[in-house]
């Protein structure tokens, strides 16, 4: 997949755009519908796939607000590549993308520097200044614009519209099956690896200690999962918790911070400033406080041998 982060950067290099639009937070099942669906449709007209998105979440500059994300930029770059999508534009969302009119986003931006031939929006897509463009919009300009248009219809569970709200409201309850069900695959967080106290080096279990870019993160505990970096998957054991997790006295420096860290199973690299994702299988246990560092080394060990049973018998905990 290419990424593209500037109109100016197309020159009109795109075959047969076939377009999708939106901010596809947690590129979850009825995503997944309307991408596969961009997919095939180029396929069908010998085009590429498009998918267009943004710097940043538009609520963040209309509402003034900086709030959590089930997947942050590079998250979804990350599973638009995985789907196969051929090119991302990411497009700035500022105060002139914001005061666009809808109709003129689709003539200067789709139309004239995309090339637009075909476009699929989800049924509650909008764009455009004050929300106003949407699939309805799209079809009736489509004439007047020279392409086609067509509407996904939603995904559901439980006889509801799967939402990035409802999902995002699952992770950070723990229901995390939940979860997994509308995503269409593990609930997962992609975060850079960045410096802390070296801890868990010291302990004998290196941790790398991440920053999730204002994504949310399940509640506290000690998590089974899977960490994918540099296309490998390693088991893990990945902790969600406030430091310190023993006395005060054991480690004074500490800050009570809420903190993230995942042990790599079998795992040597230097991986500092890197990004990885890291995908949740089950809860092992609730956070406790220790009394001991050996105390702590024990729990780990045992953690390790729950993870491991659960992985290679095929048993996974409900």
């Amino acid at each position: 997949m290419e990424k593209i982060y500037s109109i100016n950067e197309l020159k009109r290099k795109i075959h047969n755009p076939v377009v999708t639009l939106g901010v596809f937070d947690g590129v979850h099942r009825g995503h997944q519908k309307i991408i596969e669906y961009t997919k095939r449709l180029a396929s069908e007209k010998g085009g590429n796939s498009v998918v267009i998105t943004f710097n940043i979440h538009p609520r963040i500059l209309l509402e003034n607000k900086s709030p959590f994300f089930i997947t942050s930029l590079s998250h979804r770059l990350v599973l638009f590549q995985r789907l196969g999508v051929d090119y991302t534009l990411i497009l700035p969302f500022d105060d002139t993308l914001a005061q666009t009119e809808a109709e003129d986003f689709i003539k200067d931006i789709l139309v004239k520097k995309l090339g637009l031939e075909c476009i699929v929006l989800g049924f509650n897509c909008h764009f455009g200044k004050n929300r106003s463009g949407n699939i309805k919009l799209v079809k009736e300009l489509a004439g007047k614009y020279h392409y086609e248009a067509y509407e996904c219809p939603p995904e559901t569970y439980e006889g509801q519209v799967i939402s990035s709200t409802i999902i995002r409201k699952a992770i950070q309850e723990g229901s995390l099956e939940k979860a997994e069900v509308m995503l269409g695959r593990p609930v997962s967080i992609l975060g850079t690896v960045v410096r802390k106290s070296g801890r868990g080096t010291t302990l004998g279990y290196p941790t790398a200690n991440l920053d999730l870019h204002h994504e949310i993160r399940p509640p506290q505990g000690v998590y089974a999962t899977k960490v994918c970096w540099k296309e490998k998957e390693y088991l893990a054991l990945t902790n969600i918790g406030v430091r310190p997790t023993f006395s005060k006295e054991l480690f004074s420096s500490e800050d009570e911070t809420m903190e993230i860290e995942t042990h790599i199973l079998d795992f040597h690299e230097s991986i500092y400033g890197e990004d990885l994702e890291v995908q949740f299988l089950f809860k092992i246990r609730d956070e406790t406080p220790f009394g001991s560092i050996e105390e702590l080394k024990r729990q780990i060990e045992k953690d390790k041998e729950v993870l491991l049973k659960k992985i290679f018998t095929g048993i996974m905990p409900k």
